[in-house]
């Protein structure tokens, strides 16, 4: 296989019909994982006169030009090949960048899962404190005006009276 080498983003060309393949959501996952890993794995084009043509690799290109990059990764291919796409795609280095990404998807999704549940114990736990009576004793009108009022529609009748027990209100 051809080494890598740079290739300005602004001379590859990319086919309608592929443009309309592009997802949002792929390129914004791929984008994450160039901005923590890098580029693994090499657009293929091949050259049609003075410019570049995208055999394969449109999502990295889209993720490499959002993030703003000014050159890309790529392997040059013949023309030969490049009408050979299918082929091209199973190979098993871009099986394995498959799979690579597929995995730092599912550790992406572990890592963010963890975090909101993290962030969320935080939450419950300010909540608490917010609940505690202030150091000098004195209630907050205003909260506890609000905890009134929040209160002040039971569902129904036993509810009722065990908010007024509750309170310590008469019933």
């Amino acid at each position: 296989m051809p080494k890598p080498e740079s290739f300005p983003i602004e001379n590859i060309f990319v086919p309608t019909k592929q443009k309309k393949a592009l997802r949002p959501d792929t390129v914004a996952e791929i984008a994450e994982s160039i901005l923590d890993i890098g580029q693994q794995s090499p657009i293929f084009v091949w050259r049609d006169g003075d410019r570049l043509v995208l055999v394969e690799g449109l999502h990295r290109l889209e993720a490499c030009k959002a993030l703003g990059e000014t050159t890309i990764l790529g392997v040059l291919v013949s023309a030969e090949l490049a009408q050979h796409k299918p082929q091209l795609a199973e190979r098993p280095e871009v099986e394995a960048e498959r799979l690579k990404m597929a995995r730092l998807r599912q550790l992406r999704l572990e890592k963010e899962a963890a975090e909101a549940a993290s962030a969320g114990s935080k939450r419950v736990s300010a909540t608490d404190v917010s609940r505690t009576r202030p150091a000098n004793g004195v209630r907050d009108n205003a909260k506890a005006s609000a905890s009134r009022i929040a209160k002040s529609k039971p569902k129904s009748l036993s509810d009722w009276i065990t908010q007024q027990k509750g309170s310590g209100g008469r019933y």
